[in-house]
Parts: C-alpha cells; sequence; structure tokens
C-alpha cells in the first residue's frame, strides 16, 4: 500500500524514480480506507533529503501511511527555503488538536549542545508532553532518540572521545520482540554520531529494553516493553551516498575525519559505496508500523 504524500512535494518524483508506492493526497480521499496517521518532526538540516528517506521506509507494507510533516516553530531552518516550509510543514501548535497512530522524531546536528542550550528545547518539551497523549507509538532517531530518553527517563549523554562513523554490525539481543521478527541474528545500520547514551544507564531503567546492540559501539535499538517509545540509535533511512556526502563535506572543511568504517569498498572513497542496511531498515519500520501501531491502534484514532 502507498505512503500518501503531501500534493507537489519535491520527494514525489524521487520516489516514483525509484518505483516506490506513493499515492497524491487528492487520490487517497477517494478512497474507503483510514491510513494510519503518521507526523514526522523533521530536525535534520537536509529537510527534503530526509523527508525521501523516512517516505521510502515507510511504504513497504500493504498498510496505507498519510505522512503530516512537522517542524519547529522556533527554530528557522538554514538550508531549505521558507517557501518549502510552509508549503508541507504544520507546526506544533497547528497539530494539538489531532491524533497520529505514530510519530517518528528525527536526529539533529547539535550533539555538542547540552539539551537545554538547543534554541527549539522548550518546543521539543512541549512536543513530548503533546505525543504522550495523542500519539500511540513514537520512534526517536539518533539525537531524537538521545534527547527523547533525556526528557522521558532522566538519560544523560556522553560525549566520545572519536566520532562514531561508518556502517556497523548489529547483534539482536531480544529475538522474540516483536519489532525484531525477521531479522537476522547480525544485521547492519549506519552510524553518525559524537555522543552516546551508556549502556549501563539504560540498563538501570526498568521500562526499558535494549533489542539489538553493537560490541563496538553500544546499544542500537531501544524499547518499553510495550513499544510506545522506540528509540534507534543510528539512520536505517540513510541513503547509499548518505555518510558519503558527510565525510568528503568535512574532508573539503579540512576536518581530521576517519574513513566511514565498513562503507566504502577496499576503504576507498573513490569507490562507491554497497548497501548493507536497507533490508533490515524497512523490516524494522515495517515492524514498527505493524505491530506497534496498526495493530494496537483503535479505527477511531481518538479513542486511544
Amino acid at each position: 500500500m502507498p505512503v500518501i504524500i503531501p500534493n507537489g512535494l519535491p520527494a514525489a518524483e524521487k520516489l516514483q524514480e525509484e518505483n516506490i508506492f506513493t499515492m497524491k493526497e487528492g487520490r487517497a480521499v477517494t478512497q474507503d480506507i483510514r491510513p494510519l496517521e503518521i507526523a514526522i518532526v523533521n530536525l535534520m538540516p537536509t529537510k527534503i533529503a530526509t523527508e525521501t528517506q523516512l517516505a521510502r521506509a515507510l511504504s513497504n507494507t500493504p498498510l496505507q501511511v498519510n505522512l503530516t510533516l512537522v517542524r519547529m516553530e522556533s527554530h528557522e531552518s538554514q538550508h531549505v527555503s521558507e517557501d518549502h516550509m510552509e508549503s508541507f510543514y504544520t507546526t506544533l501548535e497547528e497539530i494539538k488538536k489531532k491524533r497520529f497512530d505514530g510519530m517518528i522524531i528525527t536526529g539533529a546536528p547539535v550533539e555538542f549542545f547540552e539539551f537545554e542550550e538547543v534554541d527549539y528545547w522548550d518546543e521539543f518539551k512541549e512536543l513530548m508532553e503533546y505525543s504522550k497523549e495523542n500519539v500511540y507509538s513514537r520512534m526517536f532517531i539518533c539525537w531524537g532518540a538521545q534527547a527523547g530518553l533525556y526528557y522521558n527517563h532522566g538519560l544523560q549523554k556522553k560525549i566520545l572521545d572519536h566520532k562514531v562513523f561508518g556502517v556497523f554490525p548489529m547483534n539482536v539481543t531480544r529475538p522474540h520482540n516483536p519489532l525484531m521478527r525477521g531479522f537476522d541474528e547480525v544485521f547492519y545500520a549506519p552510524h553518525s554520531r559524537n555522543t552516546e547514551v551508556p549502556k549501563e544507564e539504560i540498563l538501570k531503567c526498568p521500562e526499558l529494553r535494549i533489542l539489538a546492540e553493537s560490541d563496538e559501539v553500544g546499544p542500537h535499538i531501544i524499547s518499553t516493553e510495550n513499544g510506545r517509545e522506540i528509540y534507534v540509535m543510528g539512520h536505517h533511512e540513510y541513503d547509499r551516498d548518505t555518510l558519503a556526502q558527510e565525510y568528503f563535506r568535512d574532508v573539503n572543511k579540512g576536518i581530521d575525519i576517519a574513513i566511514p568504517k565498513n562503507y566504502f569498498p577496499d576503504d576507498n572513497p573513490e569507490k562507491e559505496p554497497v548497501i548493507t542496511w536497507r533490508g533490515c531498515g524497512s523490516l524494522l519500520f515495517a515492524n514498527w508500523l505493524n505491530y506497534y501501531v496498526y495493530q494496537n491502534t483503535p479505527y477511531d484514532i481518538t479513542k486511544f
């Protein structure tokens, strides 16, 4: 089934080129189906790329998904036109009377700031309170995961002495959890971060479960037992060249950065990366949509 995207969204053309099943809003409203209402709180500076990546990741299920893109009104985006933001994004104030089956909160390039120093932190806290009552299941990604663990469980992030950068093997630690159904015992996930939430701190929270982790880079997927909070430290939504773009951007700035691990063939940046994470990424989002959203939220979304 398709992902329903706003009319005119630039991601539509890219997704059609990739043979991703999408549907325009005009056609969707004529069908007698209640799509899953999913909000994407896009905190990434690369707004259009992230829209495309997440729409692709949510498209590979039999479920119809209606996307609502949400922005932080207290933050001015620097890398996309205001016209794009006005045309395709809504604000927290505008969605306050609406309920969602699921919500995805993305990463953001603000790792080195204390959470309270982020210019939209007050609005983020307001979003968290709103989503507790009005969103059935929330998925937090990268910085969004660290911010969610801090706000919801009081877990502080820690700055690492080197950047976690590359594609890393992950071990499934709870294979019987619904989110992990169908996963290989070892799968791969891109990471690009300078901070972590230490495993020992996560284990102190009785309501949290580590579902997948890496000996090298620590916990990767964390969940509450009921699946209403999902925390993903890496980026299963990333494109083939996302890490390459980050790498070459920093090289061109003169930043001393290591080649992303397990990414370029033979560690040669002149060779095209091979995607090793897309299958498990599709499975992750499909399992979330099915087991923790579709199977649990009522047809009347106002009654959960």
